[in-house]
């Protein structure tokens, strides 16, 4: 069975159906949906000038997918919502990011430049380990645990990810 962890995130049109959309997605493509964190809203990361991001966290499975798989349903997915790449770190209606992919206890990993997995940057996000944490208390990434993670990050880092009232329907 392959588990994966995603970052999902929309700063484009309405960001809450955007995510949503991921949601309901994964479960047509086969997923099982295991967790789904609260909403954030976060402030750009990347030094590009625009609005902020709705973000959140999935974990799903499938016994039938795996990495390159779980990459391919996220572009499907970004591709529906009529995402453009067009300045990198940019706006967009949706951004769905492999966080990490475990085949039962085993973290896959992955130097592919199309996937690398786990993600190379998801330790240093709050963005990331915020909605990761609150959807798994245990999580761990690369052996490390996600909360060990959120404590080393700088306190505005982590003031940056905002809790709101929305919320993604299961």
């Amino acid at each position: 069975m392959s588990t994966a962890v995603l970052s999902i995130g929309s700063n484009l049109g309405d960001r809450l159906a955007h995510l949503q959309s991921v949601v309901d997605g994964m479960v047509r493509q086969g997923g099982r949906i295991v967790a789904v964190s609260p909403v954030y809203e976060t402030d750009a990361w990347g030094g590009v000038e625009q609005g902020a991001f709705l973000n959140a966290v999935l974990i799903v499975d499938d016994p039938t997918c795996d990495g390159p798989g779980w990459l391919r349903r996220g572009q499907q997915l970004e591709a529906a919502a009529d995402r453009v790449r067009e300045v990198h770190w940019g706006p967009r209606t949706l951004d769905v990011d492999i966080v990490s992919c475990r085949e039962g206890s085993i973290e896959l990993r992955s130097g592919d430049p199309e996937l690398t997995l786990p993600h190379p940057f998801a330790h240093q996000r709050a963005f990331v380990l915020l909605p990761w944490l609150a959807a798994d208390s245990a999580a761990e990434l690369s052996g490390t645990a996600v909360a060990e993670l959120v404590a080393g990050l700088d306190t505005d880092e982590r003031a940056a990810v905002r809790p709101t009232d929305l919320a993604l329907q299961r």
